[in-house]
């Protein structure tokens, strides 16, 4: 494939710092391999002098095999690998390192564990916890803050910081670093020995580093430093794909670029190889809305074939079911399993669509690890309910529910292994208020006895007040308790087609076999499946067919996202999930959800009117008020004079696109 002018002018630059805006499909790995080919055949450079960075241990292997291609099979001593292979080489340099001295991620795990078995957190998941407390911590490390000025997310912020400072301190006294310590290790060691510093920057003359958007502050501190003082740093990027904020990436860094470079030469490679065109317009409309970025137009090299499918369905089942139509025919026309892509939010949302896959037999590939929700720790909860009522006595299912909610019964009231209830209410004759909330307790078990599952676990959340404890539990624990409810929304509807405990058991029971083996199948074998993925998991990657479904408020953007930097985050991750497509992007939002309204979402809006062209003096169709002329345009309402009431009206453009009351006539 021939270079086009953009990325002619991007290989052949020569030295000094340069930046080159990559959009989707436009190449960018191209452009890197072919600029280290010329580098070395004719700028002169020697092959070792040339380093090139990228985020992953599978993104370097790939540059460098297709670098290896390019020079017709020749290997040159051209250095490819991530930050922290890079920068764990100049620490075994320094001081001896080896791959002994790096934690293993179980090691991390445990030493977490060991440090909090004596704090006062009492986590339900204590894995989840462990890999939140882990992800901050590397966080912390990564954007170089002060812990005494840190706010925690995953726990107290006093206990965060005790936990920080002793995993600190036991990897420092077992002389054990994890993969953020080996930038920290090298920016300190940088800091105070500027020989070892100059040598490292003398034998890397030239850097390149590719998706420079997902960046944070110390490899971006670091790799200033490795670049003086002749700064021939090449950076490519794309400030419309920095979707990884909460690991510490900053795109502001790309955008400030500019400002640290003074003489930086800056290309566009704004031609999309990839999508078609209807594909591309579509994403355009989108992330302009975004006003931190580079202003940029993206042009297709493909023909419009088919505009994006965008359908508003009743609720999840309709939704599943399209899903599963769409894609049954794709296949009977040939297109390959694997050319197909569903693509989530959160990973959470995937379970309904999974059931349907296995039902249909239709084989699929999970890009994320699924989380099972009959495993989540309130599930567990329920399912104690249950067991109680169908006869156990087991401590563990009585420990686990007897105070959720509280009725105040002490675990030492619970010793033996089996629990005896009349026992129970024996031990508390002299308090009548025990006896009253355990009597009530036991009433409640014996309605569950008479109820189907759907009921029942209806009956636990509002009836037992099960719902009132998860929400003041996430409340005490900073949780995010609207995801745990709508995590027994789902639960609840999961049970709705099953008459006895038994049949909803079994259906449980087979979904969970079949996701083990569909893990197993994948770790063991390359499988022809529709790629299940949430948007931050199919970056990178592209699909002749694309499913975006629950495209609604509070998903995408995520309830969690009430910044403006986050909802351009969230913007940004949209657009990348409409960019993976290569022909046809089906974007689904649904009207409900376990009986709750849905509004769509704001990006799909964006999508169906072009904000820029709605103009004042445009002619418009309205769903009840027919057609008129639009007086006025503001950022959320549209004011409209209507032909047959001589009226004007300030309409919510939000609204009247979610539920499709308005159309731009031609």
């Amino acid at each position: 494939m021939e270079l086009n002018k953009s990325q002619l002018q991007a290989v052949c630059h020569d030295k000094g710092p340069m930046m080159v805006l990559a959009g989707p499909g436009s190449g960018k790995t191209m452009v890197i391999t072919h600029r280290v080919k010329w580098l070395i055949e004719h700028a002169g450079v020697h092959p070792a002098g040339i380093l090139v960075v990228t985020f992953t241990k599978a993104a370097a292997d790939e540059m460098r095999q297709r670098f290896v291609s390019l020079m017709d099979g020749r290997t040159m001593p051209v250095s490819f690998g991530t930050f922290h292979a890079i920068f764990f080489s100049v620490l075994k340099h320094a001081y001896n390192y080896t791959a002994s001295n790096i934690i293993r991620e179980e090691q991390k795990q445990q030493l977490i564990r060991e440090i909090i078995e004596d704090m006062p957190v009492e986590p339900d998941n204590v894995s989840e916890f462990v890999n939140d407390v882990l992800s901050e911590i590397g966080l912390v490390k990564g954007s170089m803050m002060d812990i005494e000025h840190y706010y925690a997310t995953s726990c107290a912020t006093s206990v965060f910081r005790d936990i920080y400072k002793q995993y600190v301190q036991r990897m420092e006294n077992s002389r054990l670093i994890d993969f953020e310590d080996m930038l920290v290790y090298t920016w300190e060691l940088f800091t105070q020995r500027k020989d070892i510093l100059a040598a490292w920057q003398h034998k890397f003359q030239y850097i390149l580093i590719d998706e420079f958007q997902d960046i944070n502050l110390l490899q971006y501190k670091l790799i200033r430093m490795l670049a003086l003082p002749q700064n021939n740093i090449f950076i490519v990027g794309d400030d419309d794909q920095s979707i990884y904020g909460f690991r510490g990436a900053r795109p502001e860094i790309m955008l400030n670029f500019e400002k640290d470079f003074s003489d930086v030469k800056k290309v566009f490679l704004s031609v999309n190889y990839r999508s078609q065109a209807a594909i591309v317009r579509g994403a355009g409309c989108v992330i302009k809305n975004n006003k931190q970025r580079f202003d940029k137009q993206i042009q297709a090299v493909r023909p419009e074939e088919e505009p994006v499918d965008i359908r508003v369905f009743k609720g999840p089942a309709d939704e599943n079911a399209a899903v599963i139509r769409e894609i049954r025919d794709y296949h009977d026309q040939g297109i390959p399993y694997h050319a197909m892509a569903v693509l989530f939010r959160t990973n959470t949302q995937a379970r309904m669509l999974l059931e349907k896959m296995m039902e249909y037999n239709i084989p699929f590939k999970m890009q994320d690890a699924m989380p099972n929700i009959y495993q989540h720790w309130v599930t567990q909860d329920i399912m104690a309910y249950i067991q109680i009522a169908l006869g156990s006595t087991a401590r563990s299912h009585y420990l686990r529910i007897i105070n959720r909610p509280n009725r105040y019964v002490s675990r030492q009231m619970l010793g033996e292994r089996q629990v005896a209830f009349d026992v129970l209410l024996e031990q508390y004759k002299d308090k009548p208020w025990m006896q009253e909330r355990l009597s009530k307790f036991a009433y409640d078990v014996h309605m569950l006895t008479q109820m189907q599952p759907f009921a029942a676990i209806n009956y636990i959340r509002h009836g037992i007040g099960y719902d009132e404890f998860l929400e003041k539990y996430a409340e005490e624990r900073k949780m995010d308790g609207q995801e745990l409810i709508e995590l027994l929304d789902e639960l609840q509807d999961s049970a709705r087609n099953y008459a006895t405990y038994e049949e909803w058991f079994g259906h449980i029971e087979e979904y969970t076999e079949q996701l083990r083996k569909q893990a197993r199948k994948q770790r063991e074998e390359k499988t022809d499946g529709v790629a299940l993925a949430t948007m931050h998991h199919s970056k990178g990657l592209e699909y002749q067919i694309v499913f975006i479904v629950d495209a609604n408020e509070t998903v995408t953007p995520h309830h969690k996202a009430l910044l403006d930097a986050d909802i351009e985050e969230e913007r940004r991750m949209f657009y990348v999930a409409m960019t993976r497509a290569k022909s046809r992007l089906h974007i689904f939002f649904l009207k409900e959800r376990y009986g709750r309204p849905m509004v769509m979402s704001r990006f799909v809006g964006e999508i169906l009117v072009d904000r820029d062209a709605v103009k004042p003096g445009m002619r418009v169709q309205h769903q009840t008020y027919g057609a008129g002329v639009i007086k006025e345009v503001t950022d959320k309402a549209i004011v409209i004079r209507f032909d047959k009431i001589r009226q004007e009206k300030k309409l919510d453009i939000q609204f009247c696109l979610a539920n499709q009351l308005l159309k731009i006539q031609s």
